[in-house]
């Protein structure tokens, strides 16, 4: 009897361990059904405003906004940003500075206000841009931002707070003129060698000959107003050969610098290379080929119609060092084995 009666008990005991555990588990289950990750996908249209405007004058645009991600809150506001570094970043201060003016046209809709976008759904912002009369000439540097606002919990219910947020850049030029100042030049031209050699106060950039080149090109904006480069970079070889790589042009702004692009030859895996020279430093341009001989780099650079060309020039020398390398283990194996075997003989 007693026997039998423990046995009662540890199964009693075992289903109320079985029961309570069953209903953990299926708690956990209907609570992970109920989270959910708010998918965000917003566009903002003119993604880049370039404007020249007189002091005392005003003009409107119409920016679009459109969701296409889940139904969400957008905020848009204005905020000022300066150069971060010299590979075209921005940062964005955290508050509203500057003498130029902005606000919404909209007629229920103001800087700041928060409006909600469904799938698909987009929001028109009339953004007026005003120019007080007392403004100094020079740029002023702003970002139109559409901030996505994470959305309310529901109780009993648990959501990722995801926020995102997207910009159009403004780049005001004040004018009373209606003249910009002008004023570049190139900081630094170089190529990026795997060896140098000083001789007689020369130093000698070497590359072997199957390697790729990278070059560096970066810009120095000393004027008031941004500019816009334009230009190419050449190649000349010793045996005549001849290469010309079109620069992309992009905007720098006023006191500060850029790394500017040119149309790319070659590229590198640097995650299988990421100890290569060229993955640690950013380059403008990646000549590839087969180099051998000295070759000369040169660049011309433009900002606009009527502006003069600025130049800058630099060269290096590529030989097959790893097959002459090569060839010489080689020879010298082979004389060794030889010797070896008349020495045996």
């Amino acid at each position: 009897m007693k026997h039998k009666a423990c046995n009662k008990i540890q199964l009693n005991t075992f289903l109320k361990f079985f029961l309570a555990l069953f209903l953990i588990v299926s708690c956990f289950m209907f609570h992970v059904s109920l989270i959910y990750a708010q998918q965000i996908s917003i566009s903002i249209s003119p993604p880049l405003l370039d404007i020249l405007i007189k002091p005392g004058k005003s003009i409107l645009v119409a920016y679009r906004v459109e969701n296409f991600g889940d139904p969400t809150i957008v905020e848009s506001k204005v905020l000022p940003f300066i150069p971060k570094d010299n590979n075209g970043n921005i940062q964005i201060k955290d508050k509203f500075e500057g003498p130029i003016q902005f606000n919404l046209d909209n007629a229920n809709l103001k800087l700041g206000d928060s409006f909600f976008l469904k799938t698909h759904d987009s929001q028109q912002l009339l953004l007026r841009i005003n120019v007080p009369e007392d403004v100094s000439d020079g740029d002023y540097y702003y970002s139109l931002l559409a901030q996505t606002q994470p959305p309310p919990t529901i109780e009993g219910n648990s959501s990722s707070r995801a926020q995102a947020t997207i910009g159009s850049n403004i780049l005001v030029t004040v004018s009373g003129s209606g003249k910009v100042d002008i004023n570049g030049k190139v900081a630094l031209f170089d190529v990026l060698p795997h060896w140098k050699l000083n001789i007689f106060g020369r130093t000698l950039k070497l590359f072997d000959s199957n390697d790729k080149i990278p070059v560096v090109m970066i810009v120095e904006n000393k004027g008031a107003n941004r500019i816009l480069p334009q230009g190419e970079i050449v190649m000349k070889g010793n045996f005549g050969e001849t290469a010309h790589y079109d620069i992309l042009s992009q905007n720098i702004l006023a006191q500060s610098q850029r790394q500017i692009l040119a149309t790319p030859s070659a590229t590198i895996d640097c995650q299988n290379d990421s100890k290569e020279k060229v993955c640690l430093t950013p380059t403008s341009l990646i000549l590839s080929g087969f180099f051998i001989g000295r070759y000369l780099l040169s660049t011309t650079l433009n900002f606009g119609e009527g502006t003069p060309n600025i130049f800058a020039s630099t060269s290096f020398i590529a030989l097959p060092f790893k097959f002459i390398i090569s060839l010489f283990i080689i020879i010298s194996a082979a004389v060794l084995i030889i010797r070896k075997i008349r020495d045996n003989q």
